[in-house]
């Protein structure tokens, strides 16, 4: 039986706390961002306070420090409720996920804006540096979490978490008020030989400062290290994944129609080198959208859009694909099964007003988009050397190879600039 982590198992323990408050918040109508927004409020009290502090106290009135750590742990419960609101409260929402952290940022940057001017309105230069390196941390660490997910890996764990920074600064401050109390503000401690003291009243909040400044940016790195093994595994998977694609797409959307298209294909042996072969333009076909062409022979794959018997699109199958054997008699003929579902067959997907978004069974990786142009015509976009164009014609070329292991020279796609009405072409190396 696995051991539940100290940190996970505490968690818990403060949800069974707070749970009773949450509901509580849920039933007077209180929504997670409105929580989040009172947690917000609360962390520019803090830096109030501490502005409070520099402004109006001593170095040796310790008071402010105190209660400004009260109110950072009480911030920081509402840092924990917000996500309990949503939770218990069915609430959850992307945006919400997305406010929250903002929120968080700001938060964490406008209470260490409130440490740093304490720290430097009383004279404690060196304190105050190591608070804005741990500010720099601190966002540093959510910075890499974010950005790594962002990128589609998971980036967790460390020893300086929000939750911690929290816990840590407040618990500090709120021991450095209540000690003044007992010790003095002015309190040192002296070692002798030591021209300097080596520990006053205020190292009760400063020394966790500095502790912070440097676990912060340790996690860090660690979690910059973390993600860059993530990422060259995941790297890694894409490529065996890429390859495996590129000979599917290989079989799927060029061999396996040439099965049934008379081409010359022999099993295991070098393709013939044929004479060139000359590839007529459809015409006459109503609404046609696209046509595509390949190697060894003049057979043409023709994309029709499907009208249905009452004169509109067919929304489940909006395009219609079939043949045009020009190498045999020029007749037209259906694909066949393996050509429907893994060569020559279009997945559609309805977007909406009308719009569709069209994908090769054998290959995702080239979006298509039927949808109307100025005209009202129903025609097929794509984007083509950073240029939104229609698709007219896409070719395949193919020079020798065998049957398994064609030599595919390029894919080739043309049409007409959506915007200029210019002629536009682009080769692709497969």
């Amino acid at each position: 039986m696995s051991q539940v982590p100290l940190r996970t198992s505490l968690q818990l323990g403060i949800y069974k706390i707070i749970n009773p408050l949450v509901r509580f918040l849920i039933k007077i109508g209180l929504t997670p961002n409105a929580v989040t927004t009172i947690g917000l409020m609360l962390n520019i009290g803090v830096a109030v306070i501490f502005i409070m502090g520099a402004e109006r106290g001593n170095r040796g009135d310790l008071s402010f420090v105190g209660w400004a750590g009260a109110l950072v742990l009480f911030a920081g419960l509402f840092d924990m409720l917000d996500g309990q609101v949503a939770r218990i409260g069915n609430m959850k929402s992307t945006f919400g996920a997305l406010f929250d952290s903002v929120l968080d940022r700001y938060s964490e940057m406008i209470m260490f804006l409130g440490v740093c001017f304490y720290l430097v309105s009383h004279h404690y230069f060196l304190s105050s540096l190591f608070a804005f390196i741990a500010l720099i941390g601190s966002m540093m660490v959510s910075y890499t979490r974010a950005r790594a997910e962002g990128l589609g890996i998971e980036c967790k764990g460390g020893l300086m978490q929000r939750p911690e920074r929290v816990v840590l600064i407040g618990l500090s401050a709120m021991a450095c008020g209540i000690s003044s109390i007992f010790l003095g503000g002015d309190y040192k401690v002296f070692v002798p030989g030591i021209p300097f003291h080596v520990f006053e009243t205020m190292s009760i909040f400063t020394i966790p400062i500095t502790v912070m400044a440097v676990l912060t940016n340790i996690t860090a790195v660690n979690r910059l290290m973390d993600s860059k093994k993530a990422l060259d595994l995941k790297e890694k998977s894409d490529n065996d994944m890429f390859s495996s694609k590129k000979a599917s797409v290989l079989i799927g959307f060029i061999l396996i129609t040439g099965l049934s298209a008379g081409s010359a294909y022999a099993f295991g042996r070098p393709l013939l080198q044929k004479p060139e072969t000359v590839f007529p333009t459809p015409k006459g076909i109503s609404n046609q959208l696209f046509y595509l062409q390949r190697d060894p022979n003049a057979n043409t794959i023709i994309c029709q859009l499907n009208i249905d018997a009452e004169g509109q699109v067919d929304k489940d199958n909006p395009v219609n694909v079939f043949w045009i054997r020009y190498a045999e008699k020029g007749q037209k003929s259906e694909l066949n099964f393996i050509q429907r579902k893994f060569a020559y067959g279009i997945n559609s997907k309805p977007l909406g007003n009308g719009k569709y978004e069209l994908k090769f069974v054998s290959y995702g990786k080239l979006p298509l988009y039927l949808m109307k142009d100025k005209y009202n015509r129903y025609r097929v976009y794509t984007t083509v050397a950073k240029r939104e164009i229609i698709l007219d014609r896409i070719f395949v070329r193919i020079e020798g190879g065998t049957f398994w292991v064609p030599n595919v020279k390029y894919v080739e796609l043309k049409g007409v600039d959506a915007a200029t009405g210019e002629d536009v072409a682009q080769r692709i190396k497969v």
